[in-house]
């Protein structure tokens, strides 16, 4: 039996509400779930699909139920082998395909195998190409009685109104520093020997992700962070006219296409929000971008962000990361002073 609000005490208010609808028999059909990437949108829809799945749901002390972890629904569940969830995520192209949605409105039409219902998740909505969001729309308009509809959408990522019109929209939010590092904290203790981060890595990890708990996991124990600094050096030498664009280019591509975008619209926002008299969430790129910000009026942080979705949709037909990398990097050398230098 497991209350993903006790782990993730942020997701609590969203698990609450599922507890709640489901108790009272007002589940909606379909669900947008928003939030940062790291907030853990997936673990949320992931304990969703076994509390709905579940064939005897336990009530907790306070009426609202949970997966009871023993019945063959959450035993099938827990092995992964549910024929009754479905997860439809980006292929290679980076996007959801049309292919992907028709296996999904089949799904939600056929009869449940071995459960009450069927869940389909749909991790990345945000993914969706054109037509396969027109595709979705149908199964939208007609909902099925014994199918629920999670779709999972990353802050910043455009849904179509259309979609977003036919869902009931939660929330995840981010969780207060304090949470985010207790969380860290006690999933790091379970690793060994010399291959837990330091406090200082740990510390560093959730400053890159914005205190997104498992986004910072996954940066505290991968190579995000090093590449990071390596990226943020050569750009720094780049912005005082000390490396060509090329060497500086070929930093940000180490990171891989995603990473690399990630940052870049990191810093975009930060260049807004210093505009607008508020701190860089980068601390470390503070005093850069608040001297980029005292330089340059505000509109050139929303321009620099709007090439970064550019780049982002053009990933899908496999564009070289490093041009978009040189791309990117001379929009940013156009917002120095012509004859001054970042200290």
């Amino acid at each position: 039996m497991t209350d993903i609000a006790l782990d993730m005490p942020w997701l609590e208010k969203s698990w609450q509400f599922i507890q709640h609808r489901l108790a009272e028999g007002r589940l909606p059909h379909a669900l947008l779930i928003n939030g940062e990437c790291g907030v853990g949108k997936r673990a949320w829809a992931d304990a969703v699909s076994g509390l709905l799945l579940c064939a005897v749901p336990v009530n907790t002390e306070t009426g609202t139920p949970v997966a009871c972890g023993q019945c063959r629904q959450c035993e099938l569940f827990a092995a992964s082998s549910h024929p009754d969830v479905q997860v439809y995520s980006p292929e290679k192209s980076r996007m959801i395909k049309i292919e992907q949605i028709r296996s999904l409105s089949a799904f939600a039409v056929s009869s449940p195998q071995v459960a009450g219902r069927k869940i389909a998740v749909i991790d990345r909505a945000d993914q969706l190409n054109i037509n396969s969001a027109n595709a979705l729309l149908k199964t939208l308009e007609e909902p099925v009685e014994d199918f629920v509809l999670l779709l999972l959408q990353e802050s910043g990522r455009p849904v179509l109104p259309t979609i977003r019109s036919r869902c009931q929209v939660l929330s995840i939010p981010v969780p207060a520093p304090e949470q985010a590092n207790q969380w860290l904290t006690s999933r790091v203790a379970n690793i060994e020997g010399d291959k837990q981060p330091s406090l200082e890595l740990m510390a560093k990890s959730l400053m890159l992700a914005g205190n997104a708990p498992r986004l910072a996991f996954e940066y505290a124990t991968g190579e995000f962070p090093a590449l990071r600094d390596e990226a943020f050096d050569k750009f720094r030498q780049f912005m005082k006219g000390q490396v060509a664009v090329s060497e500086a280019a070929k930093a940000f591509k180490a990171l891989g296409l995603e990473d690399m975008l990630w940052l870049f619209e990191g810093w975009a926002a930060d260049l807004a929000r210093l505009s607008a008299g508020g701190k860089a969430n980068d601390s470390e790129a503070g005093e850069m971008l608040g001297f980029l910000a005292g330089n340059n009026p505000a509109w050139r942080a929303h321009e620099l962000s709007d090439m970064v979705r550019e780049s982002r949709a053009a990933g899908v037909y496999n564009v070289s990361p490093e041009l978009e990398a040189s791309r990117l990097l001379i929009a940013w050398r156009d917002l120095m002073p012509k004859k001054r230098r970042v200290s």
